[in-house]
């Protein structure tokens, strides 16, 4: 059974993300523990990229001070090591293609899989195009996470029925970022990915209060935010740490 699924075994499953290396990869470092402490079930590790097109103004310039920073992969592989010696809590990587096809995919997988690290997202492949990341992440038992929008429609059998880990349901169209209103007919679409697999759907894009996060959850497997928490990280800094984990036990709390 893939390590992703125990992330959803018996609960609604919330999901942080946190950009690595803002501000730097000791404070980063630290974010995880306080959201490992605080209840997070699986935790998405930001790889950054110059050109994030999935992402906002929030995460853009969250991924710029952190290359500005010198937080290159090699530097958060090391960080992720230190991270596995103290915690067995499900880890992604979520990054770009690029940054996996520039550093060598297979070289690049294997290292994660080395590291413990559970599955990959990549925002930038589509479903139709990502034979040369999920066959490799197959070979090396990690899952590559599909994301499904609400533009997929027809699309979304086919890609619910090939699903690994759990499938990533994108709430809104456009990119990232704190939304005060998600209109989309989620309970459509997640009827439809239930209808095609039995492997959890959670949902992200948007969601940043308890109250959203306990709608979602109503009809989701778990919850994906990321924007508030990369905002928390910007006005506090080497501080954010425990006002993030304040923050992921008052979501966690929100959608059991």
């Amino acid at each position: 059974m893939s390590n992703i699924l125990s992330a959803f075994k018996d609960k609604k499953a919330f999901i942080p993300f946190i950009t690595c290396g803002d501000p730097d990869l000791s404070t980063t470092e630290k974010i995880v523990y306080e959201m490992a402490e605080n209840g997070a079930d699986l935790i998405e590790l930001g790889i950054p990229f110059s050109d994030p097109v999935a992402e906002g103004l929030t995460i853009q310039k969250s991924s710029k001070r952190a290359l500005d920073n010198g937080a290159l992969t090699d530097k958060i592989f090391e960080m992720t090591e230190n991270i596995r010696k103290n915690i067995d809590i499900p880890l992604v990587y979520m990054t770009y293609a690029n940054i996996v096809f520039s550093y060598g995919t297979e070289k690049f997988i294997t290292y994660a899989h080395n590291l413990k690290m559970d599955g990959l997202i990549l925002p930038d492949v589509p479903y139709e195009e990502s034979d040369e990341f999920s066959s490799v992440c197959s070979k090396y038992n990690m899952d590559l996470i599909s994301l499904i929008a609400p533009t997929s429609k027809e699309r979304i059998a086919r890609i619910a029925k090939n699903a690994k880990g759990f499938v990533y349901c994108v709430s809104s169209l456009g990119v990232t970022g704190v939304r005060q209103n998600i209109t989309t007919d989620l309970k459509s679409i997640i009827k439809d990915i239930k209808a095609n697999t039995d492997i959890p759907a959670a949902i992200g894009f948007g969601i940043s209060t308890p109250e959203q996060a306990a709608k979602m959850a109503e009809i989701a497997d778990g919850v994906i935010v990321g924007s508030a928490i990369v905002k928390i990280c910007e006005e506090h800094k080497e501080n954010a740490p425990k006002y993030i984990g304040r923050y992921v036990k008052e979501m966690k709390d929100a959608i059991r």
